[in-house]
């Protein structure tokens, strides 16, 4: 079959691979109707992570089952689901407590100290799914029922489900949101176009995004709300104090370790990684969230970083302040989502009609595309927010 694969820095091609096979009675076969192209698939793809040459990326999954093994119960041939990025077994501890983002035992040869997910580096044997086909693992649990039929009016709001929609929640969830409250969200891609629009759902009474591309911010305030910021307008704190007139309760760090500094030389519109400060945003939100407040840390943050701006960020250590942290009695939360903790409630408010999270979908598109929107995407095109792509 065809599928995505890394072959090197900035080199993604469209090559023939192995089709996936039952290799367990839990497991079962997707045939995928929509994959999704993410930013976390970028730092692979940049060469920002450890990642070797033969990858087929893609976590974002979504399909109709094709092969179910003996073991599966709940799941028959022609169910529409989607999949969560976590694999899980669903009955570790962690797993049991709804932590299944950090599951004890499905990668226990990867880099991580817990959790897996398909094609990604350190995070288990697991093919991804970009792809015309992927293996699900423990697919009872895995694997949420979709309602309808592929690629009716519900598809790309569904293939959400699969990482942003939840994790753009759990951004909200880790900051401790309360409908009344005001938040800012560092980052207008995907993921914080997310939880901006998971804050509106929530009730924030203000919501502020920060980000440098016009459109992304124009696309958060027409669909949630949010008052946009530019941060190589001017300090982004001093905009949104200025604005607000007071520190704010809550914030979401939608960014991560590739965050670039406002006080380094735009020079031009491109994105440049000599501009990258991988602590900054994380110390914008110290300063912009008032005292006891707390913040949602879900851009990706790394223990390695080929890239590095330094040679301390490319062991993983930033520079944080952490004694005004402190001083302000702040609380914080980290890590990657526990998407079955919020999919199929958020799959409920997408049929129900309540929530269509699919605006952030900027080009459905073959697999043979996948590489020039993969450069595309990775250059920061304006055009370019959320893939999915149609295999």
């Amino acid at each position: 079959m065809k599928g995505v694969v890394y072959h090197g820095e900035h080199h993604v091609e469209v090559d023939e691979v192995d089709e996936p096979t039952l290799q367990g009675p839990n497991d079962a076969i997707i045939d995928i109707t929509t994959t999704c192209i993410c930013g976390s698939d970028l730092h692979m793809y940049e060469g920002r992570t450890d990642a070797e040459p033969g990858i087929v990326f893609g976590h974002e999954n979504m399909g109709v089952v094709e092969k179910v093994g003996d073991g599966v119960d709940d799941l028959e041939v022609g169910d529409r689901v989607v999949a969560p990025f976590n694999v899980a077994c669903g009955h570790c501890k962690n797993c049991e407590e709804g932590k299944t983002g950090f599951c004890l035992n499905v990668n226990p040869d990867g880099d991580v100290p817990a959790g897996g997910a398909y094609g990604y580096v350190g995070m288990g044997p697991y093919q991804g799914g970009q792809a015309e086909k992927i293996r699900i693992p423990y697919a009872d649990f895995n694997a949420l029922k979709l309602p309808g039929e592929p690629e009716d009016e519900y598809e790309q709001s569904f293939a959400l489900l699969a990482d942003i929609f939840p994790t753009g929640w759990h951004g909200t969830e880790l900051a401790d949101l309360q409908p009344g409250e005001s938040v800012v969200i560092f980052g207008a891609g995907p993921v914080g176009q997310m939880a901006a629009y998971s804050a509106k759902i929530k009730g924030a009474s203000k919501i502020y995004i920060v980000d440098r591309v016009e459109a992304r911010l124009d696309l958060a305030a027409e669909h949630t709300g949010a008052v946009p910021i530019n941060f190589e307008e001017g300090d982004p704190v001093e905009q949104i104090l200025s604005d607000f007139g007071d520190e704010v309760d809550k914030g979401v760090d939608a960014v991560g370790y590739q965050a670039l500094d406002p006080d380094t030389d735009v020079g031009s519109d491109a994105y440049d990684p000599a501009r990258e400060n991988p602590a900054v945003v994380l110390n914008q939100l110290i300063d912009v969230v008032k005292p006891k407040g707390q913040l949602g840390i879900i851009g990706l943050y790394v223990p390695s970083d080929p890239g590095a701006p330094d040679a301390m960020a490319a062991q993983g250590r930033l520079g944080i302040d952490f004694g005004k942290l402190f001083e302000k009695g702040q609380q914080l939360g980290t890590g990657q989502c526990d998407v079955k903790k919020y999919n199929r409630y958020l799959r409920d408010l997408i049929a129900e009609d309540v929530a269509d999270p699919s605006f952030v979908v900027t080009h459905e598109a073959g697999l043979d595309e996948a590489p020039d929107l993969y450069q595309r995407f990775d250059d920061r095109d304006a055009d370019v927010l959320k893939v999915l792509l149609k295999p």
